[in-house]
Formats: structure tokens, C-alpha cells, sequence
């Protein structure tokens, strides 16, 4: 398939990797930053553009991958040449773009993306949404050559889907970033912290994160509690964040009791 990428991050960078190495042919790739299209349109064998004028109908689909509040003007450019137009937001409801064009879509990896970091796109769940069958059809095919993890969610669900991942990717991730902040002002190493991480991880991988839920939460341990908190009495939003996931545990476990 041609495929023409309008954007140059890290989604669009995994995405024309894996389409290149499933044999796509990547026409063109768009960005606002003539650098970062050149230097991902290298990599891709695609020509690398930074101007809308200069699309090339030479295509079978536009795969938009731009920041969220940048795709319906995108849409607005692409839709006279009358070809499939698909985003690969979690957010952006397909409506939005039948507002301008009937050959619409949804191509939406559920994955977090770093240019640094290899995916194996293989793993990576495919969410898609079409205008019709036809294009339903066209990009169930185009995703079976890169994904093994191929879903149809509609643009409500995408929504709630990605609302998910924000808890189960986004928030951790913070949460990391406090914990070694903490560790820091104590000349500690976030090394230290790795396994436990990585285990917790591994446990809901089989199990349902309400049942391998640990902690002094969990057990209701009120002295334990009250002394973190005390320890974060320098941190007052740090205070809050602690109370409110504590609070949250507590609810959701019924005031049960587990080990550590």
C-alpha cells in the first residue's frame, strides 16, 4: 500500500518503521519541521516535505499522527484529493473528520512511544474504526501486516480506552518520578526501586491489579500511614496525592487486609 505520513514523532516514527518493514511503500512524509521530516523520511525512503502544497496524490492513504488539536486542520488539507484519511489518536472522535470527508478512519496503537525505545509493533494492539466496510476492510488488511492484536472500538469506547491507559501508563509514570525525587533528596538510586516496579507489573499480567493490590493502604496500617505522611510534610501536594491514593485503595479493597 502508499501510504503518506502527516507527522514525524514518535508514533508516527514507530509506525512507518513497521509499515516499511512490512513492505509499504511511505510516498511522503509531512512535518511543520522540515528537520524532522527529512530525518524521518530518511530512515523510511520517503520524500520529505514541510509544506501541505506539496502533497503528492500519488497515495492510497493520509495516516495523520500530529497532536490532537492539529488533526481536523489536517483533514481540511487532505480531503480534496479523495483519498482514506485515518488519525491515530485515542481521543478524536471519527465524526469529526466525516465532517469533511466520507473515506475516514481510526489506526489508534495502544502503546506509550519513544524514538530512543524499540516497540515490537507485532505486540502492539491495533484499534480501528471506519466510515464503512470498505475502508473497514482496508485497514483491517493493513493492520494484520504489522500487528497480531487487531480490535474494532468504536470512537465512545476508543475514549474510554485511552482515559484508561492515561491511569495505567501516564499516572505510574508520575508517580515513578516522585518516588525518585524522594529517593534523590536522600542520596538514594532509583535502581533500588526497578524490581519492585517491574514485578508489580508482571503480577497483573496474569492476575487483576484489585487482587495483588499490597500496601499499608490495604491493610488499613493507620500508624504507618500518618507517619508518611508526616515525612511529606515539606511536600504538601506530595501529602495530598498520598491521602487520595490511599483513600482510593482503602475504597476499592473494602478496608481489606493482605500482607505487604
Amino acid at each position: 500500500m502508499r501510504i503518506t505520513l502527516i507527522g514525524s514523532g514518535n508514533v508516527a516514527t514507530h509506525l512507518a518503521a513497521a509499515l516499511k518493514n512490512a513492505g509499504h511503500r511511505i510516498v511522503q512524509v509531512y512535518s511543520r519541521d522540515a528537520q524532522h521530516a527529512a530525518l524521518l523520511a530518511y530512515h523510511v525512503g520517503a520524500e520529505a516535505i514541510d509544506n501541505l502544497a506539496t502533497i503528492s496524490p500519488d497515495t492510497d492513504i493520509f495516516i495523520i499522527s500530529v497532536k490532537d488539536d492539529a488533526i481536523i486542520e489536517m483533514v481540511k488539507a487532505l480531503a480534496r484529493y479523495q483519498k482514506i484519511i485515518v488519525h491515530t489518536s485515542g481521543a478524536t472522535n471519527l465524526k469529526d473528520l466525516l465532517a469533511f470527508t466520507d473515506n475516514a478512519g481510526v489506526l489508534y496503537p495502544l502503546q506509550t512511544f519513544s524514538k530512543t525505545k524499540e516497540v515490537d509493533f507485532w505486540a502492539v494492539p491495533l484499534c480501528i474504526e471506519a466510515a464503512n466496510d470498505d475502508i473497514k476492510t482496508d485497514l483491517e488488511k493493513l493492520a494484520a501486516t504489522i500487528s497480531n492484536n487487531i480490535y474494532h472500538v468504536n470512537s465512545a469506547d476508543r475514549k474510554i480506552l485511552h482515559l484508561a491507559a492515561v491511569f495505567a501508563c501516564n499516572f505510574p509514570n508520575y508517580l515513578y518520578a516522585v518516588a525518585q525525587q524522594l529517593l534523590a533528596g536522600h542520596q538514594m538510586n532509583f535502581d533500588m526501586l526497578k524490581p519492585l516496579i517491574l514485578e508489580t507489573a508482571q503480577k497483573v499480567q496474569t492476575q487483576l491489579p484489585a487482587s495483588v493490590q499490597t500496601g499499608p493502604a490495604v491493610r488499613n496500617d493507620v500508624v504507618t500511614m500518618n507517619a508518611h505522611l508526616q515525612m511529606l510534610k515539606a511536600e504538601p501536594y506530595w501529602q495530598e496525592i498520598y491521602t487520595l491514593l490511599s483513600q482510593g485503595i482503602i475504597k476499592n479493597n473494602n478496608g481489606g487486609h493482605r500482607d505487604k
